[in-house]
Formats: C-alpha cells, sequence, structure tokens
C-alpha cells in the first residue's frame, strides 16, 4: 500500500502541483473556469435540465473519479450541488453567481511584478 501512495503522489501529484502556478499565471485556468461558468449560465438560462443531467452524470462515475473530479473543478461541480439542492431560488442564484465571481477572481492573472 505505501508503494502505491508514493507513486501516485510522486507520479501525479508532484508533476500537477508544478503545472497550476503556470496554468493560473497564464491566464489558462482563467479561460477553463470562465468558459465553465459561462456554460453554467447558458444551462441555467436555456435549459435547468442540462444542469440536472450534468449532476447526475458526475453522481454516476465511480468514487474515485468524482473526487477528482470535485478536487479539480470545486467550485463549478459545488454549483451545481447548490442548484440541485431544495433551497429557496433566491439563495442558490446567490450562491452560484458568488461561487463565479469568487473563482474567477481566484483565477484573475496577475502580473508578477510587484
Amino acid at each position: 500500500m505505501d508503494r502505491i501512495i508514493t507513486g501516485t503522489v510522486d507520479g501525479v501529484v508532484v508533476p500537477v502541483t508544478g503545472v497550476i502556478p503556470t496554468l493560473v499565471t497564464s491566464g489558462v485556468l482563467f479561460v477553463v473556469f470562465l468558459a465553465l461558468w459561462i456554460a453554467f449560465g447558458a444551462g441555467l438560462v436555456l435549459s435547468q435540465g442540462s444542469l440536472d443531467a450534468a449532476w447526475e452524470w458526475i453522481r454516476g462515475l465511480p468514487l474515485i473519479v468524482q473526487a477528482v473530479a470535485w478536487l479539480l473543478f470545486l467550485p463549478v461541480v459545488a454549483a451545481l450541488w447548490i442548484w440541485e439542492t431544495s433551497w429557496p431560488l433566491v439563495l442558490r442564484l446567490v450562491l452560484v453567481v458568488g461561487l463565479a465571481g469568487w473563482s474567477l477572481v481566484m483565477f484573475l492573472p496577475r502580473s508578477s511584478q510587484g
């Protein structure tokens, strides 16, 4: 078991964590999440059934793959979860818009010059 964990950390986690700062500073993650939020908004306005289908698709994935999806796309998947709750519509909208805004601000590229 120790070999599996060490292999996973050395082969997956370390290389990925080395790439993330580059993706953030270059603006790639901003563009990716902007596209995801635009798709979420389009689904919200044009076809709420597509959001339901996306949530069911994620829930139908194997548990490990679900965990990876939650980890990689946390704000969007959390927004899907919020949208699928029975909470009042206004609360769900405020939370989803807040998550969208927060995630886009966090991934907004910043100049490395101080």
